[in-house]
């Protein structure tokens, strides 16, 4: 059986030769046409599924007798599989193998469900999902035992048996994987101890073998292809970090040495495979770092940096018509739910979800989103995620750009049910004009540039002085500008002594312009000026106060409007 090369070229001959070889294999095949048409819709939309079946015609006759195209697996199902097909394998080059053969098999019928339409979005990333944790895990328990066998058991001091933990983050941690996602894993192990083999080895050793082991049987590429592309680099450290750390030493990296980025990456962590119980607890050691106790409105800019590197990143490779992390992508729909989730998670466990879905309806619930913002979000989440899906059946590669190739977006247009291109370029269009919207509303600079802004802003800096700095606060609205200025400048003084870090004295720099903007404003300016900076010298070593002031102006508008009621 040949497979399709393009996706101009006719299918009814490919059809012809899968029930020519299915005859002549004595396949039974029904005849019913909506099969048909859903062979030639997917054979149509992804070369790897052709492929596939090209190579072993014999493998969509087991998924259709066996009933697995027409229906979901049920809980359990797939690992159920998967423990049958690696029963023979007794060493590693054959665990490789099967691992290999048994995701080539899964990834058509997924594929298959997909774009035949007979499975929704959900199911399909949730069977993704599965098959990526079920190949972890029941590799890391052949690997484990076999790494036992060779070196002994690993114990802690007290003797007590230690086992890996895996961990997974991004889409799989949420259960979202797309159709040609990497995993992102990180490897921890309890406590510190060795092996009690004959020639003893200490465990961190022990762990980053086995660890090494693990990405090998899935990672590396074989005549079978691969298993899943494996990345580590969100564990602590990244590259120049161990591939296995121990509980307290991922706990005392995370809570003193982890970036802003990483809080954002934990919120997905989920413990794929290994020892469970003991992920829970290393779970909950680290859950102080992502959810902390206030309303942490500083997670908005470090969100904000992140998306401008993004951007910067994107414009550098030339790749700005990207769905996942270019303009209105899915990128920025994460961004929005997990804003909120990294502002208020500390404070409200109900806001601690994984998947993206689920807490765009807990925010609606919690009027932190509008019904309207949220159902227009969720639309297009549903909508550029199946379009990642259809972009990566096409050759099982993972990329997230749009076709140039015009014959190829109209295959891809079909694919998401549209037989008019432009059609299905105006909707996605649509859908990515409207997340950039509500992201900009979120993300936008906490206030537009304006000529009274900066001036007040060179007033506080220093760049304008004497009369000129006078001046300024005259027509900005102080009635006693030179009051005005010396106590700005006796403010100015107490921070430096004080000795403020670079981002507490970014955020006081971006804050104190809008402060004394929001103080003219008032009917007292001259008088509400010290007693609020009396306040911010109280509270200016917590910068989660500043980026909460400098965040919601209702807040900053509410603070001049108590300390001009009361002194």
């Amino acid at each position: 059986m040949t497979h399709a090369a393009d996706p101009s070229e006719p299918l009814a001959p490919l059809w012809e030769a899968w029930i020519q070889w299915a005859r002549a294999n004595g396949v039974s095949v029904a005849a019913d046409a909506g099969f048909r048409a859903a062979f030639e819709r997917v054979l149509a939309a992804s070369d790897f599924v052709a492929q596939s079946l090209g190579r072993d015609p014999a493998l969509l006759a087991r998924l259709g007798e066996g009933g697995e195209l027409e229906a979901a697996y049920p809980e359990g199902a797939i690992a159920g599989r998967l423990r049958e097909q690696l029963a023979a394998a007794n060493d590693e080059p054959a665990l490789v193998t099967a691992l290999r053969r048994f995701r080539r098999d899964q990834m058509v019928r997924i594929i298959w469900r997909d774009l035949a339409g007979w499975a929704p979005l959900g199911e399909t990333l949730e069977a993704l999902s599965a098959l990526a944790d079920t190949c972890v895990d029941q590799a890391l328990q052949r690997l484990t035992t076999w790494a036992v066998g060779e070196l002994g058991t690993p114990r802690d001091p007290a003797g007590e048996a230690q086992a890996l933990v895996v961990i997974g983050m991004g889409k799989l941690g949420a259960r979202e994987l797309n159709l040609s996602s990497d995993i992102d894993l990180i490897f921890a192990f309890p406590h510190h101890g060795q092996t009690d083999g004959p020639r003893p080895l200490d465990n961190e050793r022990f762990f980053i073998r086995l660890s090494q082991r693990l990405v090998q049987a899935l990672n590396a590429p074989t005549v079978d292809g691969f298993v899943f592309r494996v990345d580590t680099r969100l564990r602590p450290f990244g590259d120049s970090g161990p591939l296995a750390m121990s509980f307290d030493a991922m706990e005392e990296y995370y809570q003193a040495q982890a970036r802003e980025w990483e809080r954002y990456a934990m919120i997905k962590a989920r413990v794929v495979a290994g020892d469970r119980e003991a992920g829970e607890r290393l779970m909950a050691l680290l859950r102080p770092f992502v959810y902390r106790r206030y309303l942490d409105f500083g997670a908005i800019e470090a969100l904000r940096d992140m998306k401008r590197l993004i951007t910067q990143e994107l414009k550098r490779k030339g790749m700005e018509d990207n769905i996942k992390l270019g303009p209105g992508g899915i990128r920025e729909i994460e961004f929005i739910g997990q804003a909120f989730q990294l502002i208020r998670g500390g404070r409200d466990p109900e806001l601690r979800l994984r998947p993206i879905l689920p807490v765009l309806e807990r925010l609606q619930a919690k009027r932190l989103l509008t019904a309207a913002a949220a159902q227009e979000l969720r639309e297009a989440y549903v909508f550029l995620r199946r379009l990642e899906n259809r972009l990566q059946a096409w050759k099982d590669q993972q990329t997230h750009v749009l076709p140039a190739d015009g014959e190829r977006r109209c295959c891809l247009a079909r694919a998401m049910g549209y037989e008019d291109p432009e059609a299905f370029a105006e909707a996605l269009d649509g859908h990515r004009q409207r997340v950039q919207r509500h992201f900009d509303e979120l993300f936008g600079a906490p206030a537009a540039e304006d000529p009274a802004l900066a001036s007040l802003a060179a007033v506080w800096e220093g760049e304008l002085v004497g009369e000129h700095a006078l001046g300024q606060l005259d027509e900005a609205g102080f009635r006693a500008p030179a009051e005005a200025l010396a106590h700005l400048h006796q403010f100015r003084q107490t921070v430096e002594r004080r000795g403020l870090g670079v981002r507490g004295r970014e955020r006081l720099d971006e804050l104190m312009p809008r402060l004394l903007q929001a103080v003219v404003a008032y009917a007292a300016p001259d008088a509400v000026l010290p007693r609020l900076l009396k306040i911010l010298e109280a509270i200016v070593r917590r910068t989660a106060y500043l980026a909460l002031l400098l965040e919601n102006s209702g807040a900053l508008g509410q603070l001049v409007r108590l300390v001009g009621i009361s002194p």
